[in-house]
């Protein structure tokens, strides 16, 4: 039985060979790790044969994933013209009627999917569900409720019937994925009246194109940070981190006291007001903590830009607390650098602590410490790159990743005719 029927949740078995036609649906088809993940699951589907189509909301071909404009499948995008917010209020809501007008284009215009794979929002769910030929597969990233405000009296008020909304239409999938073990636990503590029923998730974890990084390349005296400019990734901690490394200048070598560098890197979209404003916040930061002539700040790079900077640094800085996976320690890993990550979250099920990386409290200080670790010794930082590209290569490819996503897919699509 599928996990979201009440199934419980594990390892898939007895595939069969068949092409599907595959219908994948994800809001806003941007540069993130739910984007990257969502990327990777058309492809490696693709791959295996099936006929598969994306379908999205939003598709800026100048900033986007390479595999969406010359990929094996097909963008088509549905109701750009909607608006993603109401005065910068009303995002969820907005979200949901942007989503729900691209499965009503999918519902119309297109015919029968075996499986349609629902990326993050579930109210399209019940709706999709109109199609009695097609599985849904809905890949939880977290619960949305857990990922929004709910501050005021107001704000409670208004979330409560989305919060509603989400529990109910997660649990009409006819099975549901998520992103880590940690995820997997969130998901049974918020939504209990799944739990309740025996729903559980099965854990599909992303993965990382291994080949992008044949081959380790230089170890310079540069930290980088990769992440979308959101509050919530906590990019502060690298940059305080940073200013307390050079603080302690007579514990550096000579060389680091004037090389050593960091780049704050990401996902940046200037339709965002969260990200035009933190990313001036951490600009202040920087100028405030007296590092702002070696901090380097690097919005939206492309694939080859990002893997040149992964490729030329020390060490990643993962600043997330409590992150429900993190697509950023694998791809660091593969290119051969060793991660700082935060000790909580889905970094604890990639990061080995002191074999790939360091798990540190979310603090400064404690960061600083694993870094001033890797500038004082070259050689660790080369040791622990070459065992995270071996744990990665092991865990977590892309392979790994597509063969276990497509014996969930036949497991599904057989539960229709048997």
């Amino acid at each position: 039985m599928a996990a979201a029927a009440g199934g419980v949740a594990g390892e898939p078995s007895g595939t069969r060979t068949k092409q599907l036609k595959v219908a994948v649906i994800h809001p806003d088809l941007g540069i993130g790790g739910a984007e990257r993940l969502i990327v990777d699951a058309a492809c490696q589907l693709a791959a295996h044969g099936h006929d598969v189509h994306v379908f999205t909301s939003h598709h800026d071909k100048n900033r986007c994933f390479e595999e969406t404009v010359s990929g094996p499948f097909e963008v088509k995008v549905y109701g750009d013209f909607l608006p993603r917010h109401i005065f910068y209020r009303f995002h969820a809501i907005c979200a949901y009627l942007r989503c729900i007008f691209v499965a009503m284009c999918v519902l119309l215009w297109w015919p029968s999917f075996d499986i349609i794979l629902v990326d993050q929002v579930s109210v399209v769910i019940p709706l999709l569900k109109l199609k009695a030929t097609s599985k849904i597969v809905f890949y939880c990233h977290f619960p949305d409720m857990l990922l929004a405000q709910h501050t005021t009296m107001l704000r409670r008020l208004y979330r409560k019937p989305i919060d509603m909304i989400e529990e109910t239409t997660t649990g009409m999938a006819d099975l549901i994925l998520v992103n880590s073990r940690f995820t997997a636990t969130t998901f049974a503590r918020t939504f209990c009246s799944l739990h309740a029923r025996g729903v559980e998730p099965a854990v599909l974890y992303p993965a990382v194109s291994v080949e992008q990084f044949q081959e380790p390349h230089a170890y310079k005296l540069n930290f980088l940070s990769i992440n979308r400019f959101e509050r919530k990734k906590n990019l502060g901690l690298a940059i305080s981190a940073f200013s307390l490394l050079r603080s302690v200048a007579s514990m550096l070598p000579g060389d680091a006291r004037q090389e050593v560098t960091l780049t704050v890197a990401g996902g940046y979209d200037k339709r965002l007001r969260e990200n035009v404003e933190y990313l001036e916040e951490l600009k202040r930061l920087a100028a405030s903590e007296g590092v702002s002539e070696h901090v380097k700040f690097v919005t939206s790079c492309s694939t080859s830009e990002r893997n040149e900077l992964l490729s030329n640094c020390l060490c990643v800085l993962y600043t997330p607390k409590d992150e429900h996976f993190g697509i950023v320690p694998l791809e660091a890993m593969a290119a051969y650098k060793p991660v700082i990550a935060c000790n909580s979250g889905g970094p604890v099920e990639t990061v080995i602590n002191d074999e790939t990386g360091f798990l540190c409290e979310p603090s400064a200080p404690e960061f600083s410490k694993a870094m001033l670790k890797l500038v004082n010794d070259h050689d660790l930082a080369v040791k622990m790159g070459k065992q995270a590209r071996g744990h990665v290569v092991q865990k977590f490819s892309t392979k790994t990743f597509g063969d276990l996503l497509n014996s969930y897919v036949l497991n599904v699509y057989h539960q229709r005719i048997e």
